[in-house]
């Protein structure tokens, strides 16, 4: 997949729009799930799943929504761990490691704390060999 085919969503990405984020990467994960033989258990499907729920981690947790934010961090991370750290073209360690980072960082649900943002690289939507900053 070429990268300029990435350049609508790297400026989501970079603007924080992670519901944008994810409705962008499911249209996608849609029409590959519709066209794949495999359907949703085609790799690359896959792939826009991790990163469609790595997405609505990160919105859920800008959105102080921390109940749905810890279901789609897990979720995210145990989709997107089964990759390689550089997938179609993407860079996945920074987003496995914000992910982990929001992981480790959300408070109890009980606590009543608010969910710090995460402070990795979350923005820098990284491509194999590039930075798009």
């Amino acid at each position: 997949m070429s990268l300029l085919l990435w350049d609508e969503l790297t400026v989501l990405w970079q603007s924080g729009d992670f519901r944008g984020v994810h409705d962008w990467i499911n249209e996608r994960w849609s029409r590959t799930v519709q066209e794949s033989p495999q359907g949703d258990a085609d790799p690359f499907a896959r792939f826009l799943q991790g990163m469609a729920f790595a997405a609505l981690a990160f919105h859920f947790a800008e959105e102080q929504n921390g109940e749905s934010a810890a279901i789609f961090v897990e979720d995210g991370l145990d989709t997107l761990s089964r990759f390689p750290p550089s997938y179609a073209g993407v860079e996945l360690s920074p987003i496995v490691d914000a992910l982990a980072e929001l992981r480790h960082n959300l408070p109890s649900a009980d606590s009543g704390l608010p969910i710090p943002p995460v402070v990795s690289g979350v923005r820098a939507l990284r491509f194999a060999g590039r930075v798009v900053q």
